[in-house]
């Protein structure tokens, strides 16, 4: 049944996606939930709104460059501790499915201060716990309530204008790429300090005043909301699924490229903290500074989707993707060529992410937090995939395994790409779009 679904996405979005660029600036106001909210964004709360992004997301990538310590508190084999990293993924798709569309109906304010308080619970469990069995479980409690970043990024989107829509996701995704990178950063230097339990004690104390800032300067919503049932908005989340073929194509491309993110990220760790290179924890979070230049490429994909070239950047995004590999493939003999690839993976990734998001935001304006929903379902399921299988072929085929299964993954997000974009107007700019500017 699994193969049979992915089988009619991939169909569907061939066929259909000559409709994409008319459906892209196209909203459907007989929708059951509310209309859209109008109320404009600051640049302010935009960047208070990346910086709680950036707080939150970490929370999911502390474990990349522990995996190992961990692995030995726990008595966990090496093989398989990317189990870690799957099932934070694991609860992450539960919060997406489960969490984020309340967003559409309930207070989104109360919504996000609430999942902060109870991640700083889940984090106190994960660094307190002796308990293997606790430890997994409070893993997948942070992926659940993790999801609070989505709630921002549709919040955000819902109160920005259509003209600058893009560009407030991509400042707003920019937090996010910062809190993913630093993240592994912060998690080596604070391991060397004081082990990988004073990492997740220090993010529940931050998580719980990330809370207590957002309660204070998230705008309150004025607008009546709803009263749609629970599971008829949980029911919408893959309804969306049915009715709109650019979350299909953008879905799948977000399972491919985080596929291929998770592997680098999950599995880097393994070749650089055994010998010869035998690097502590904070010199391997330091590769993650070298791929803020993702930041850049989130601002500057967003506007480029305002504009109407979101499927230029994404071909072009997914050709840089394959071509790192060949640059990451050299980490024996070239650090060097190691942080380059660094650089241009995050960069193609970050700019795909944000380009999809940008359009998905444009089809359905009054259902923004049931399209970020579906759309990282995709996103953690990929991540998710890549984590588990890289662990499991580098044990088997070392780094060059490692790499070769990031290759293949981004030469299959290249050809889906390819198949799915319409040849005569994939350089063309919507007239609605051009209109608006």
């Amino acid at each position: 049944m699994r193969l049979l679904f992915v089988w009619h996405i991939f169909v569907s979005g061939y066929r259909m996606n000559s409709q994409i660029n008319e459906r892209y600036s196209t909203t459907k106001p007989n929708d059951v939930l509310a209309p859209e909210n109008t109320h404009d964004i600051s640049m302010g709360t935009t960047i208070i709104f990346a910086i709680a992004c950036g707080l939150s997301v970490a929370n999911i990538y502390f474990a990349h460059p522990l995996l190992d310590t961990m692995a030995a508190d726990f008595g966990i084999n090496p093989s398989v501790i990317g189990l870690i990293v799957t099932l934070t993924q694991i609860g992450y798709a539960c919060g997406l499915l489960f969490i984020v569309p309340l967003g559409d109906i309930v207070d989104r304010r109360k919504l996000i201060v609430a999942q902060g308080l109870l991640s700083a619970i889940a984090l106190t469990v994960v660094a307190t716990t002796r308990n293997e069995a606790m430890l997994f479980i409070g893993m997948v409690a942070v992926g659940l309530l993790a999801v609070v970043v989505q709630v921002l990024v549709a919040y955000a989107a819902m109160l920005a204008s259509p003209t600058t829509r893009g560009k407030t996701v991509g400042v707003v995704t920019s937090g996010i790429v910062v809190g993913l990178l630093l993240a592994r950063f912060v998690s080596g230097v604070l391991a060397d300090l004081g082990g990988w339990r004073t990492v997740y004690m220090v993010s529940a104390i931050t998580t719980l005043l990330m809370a207590a800032v957002l309660y204070r300067i998230l705008p309150r919503e004025a607008a009546a909301r709803s009263a749609v049932s629970y599971p008829v908005l949980v029911r919408s989340v893959l309804t969306l699924f049915v009715q709109e073929p650019i979350l299909r194509v953008r879905a799948i491309l977000a399972l491919l490229i985080f596929a291929a993110f998770s592997t680098f990220w999950t599995a880097l760790v393994l070749p650089l903290s055994a010998p010869p290179h035998a690097m502590s924890h904070m010199q391997i979070g330091l590769f993650g500074l070298a791929g803020l230049a993702g930041v850049f490429a989130a601002s500057g994909a967003g506007r480029l989707a305002d504009r109407g070239f979101g499927q230029w950047t994404s071909g072009i995004s997914l050709l840089l993707l394959l071509i790192s590999w060949g640059f990451i493939a050299l980490l024996d003999s070239s650090i060097l060529a190691l942080v380059t690839g660094v650089v241009i993976l995050d960069l193609a990734v970050q700019a795909v992410h944000v380009t999809n998001q940008s359009m998905i935001f444009a089809i359905r304006p009054e259902a923004h937090s049931r399209l970020v929903a579906g759309y990282m379902l995709f996103y953690s399921i990929g991540s998710a995939i890549g984590a588990i299988a890289s662990t499991a072929i580098y044990e088997r085929a070392g780094w060059n395994g490692v790499c070769f299964l990031g290759a293949a993954i981004s030469v299959v997000g290249i050809m889906f790409w390819a198949i799915t974009t319409h040849r005569v107007k994939t350089c063309k700019m919507p007239v609605s779009l051009t209109n608006r500017h």
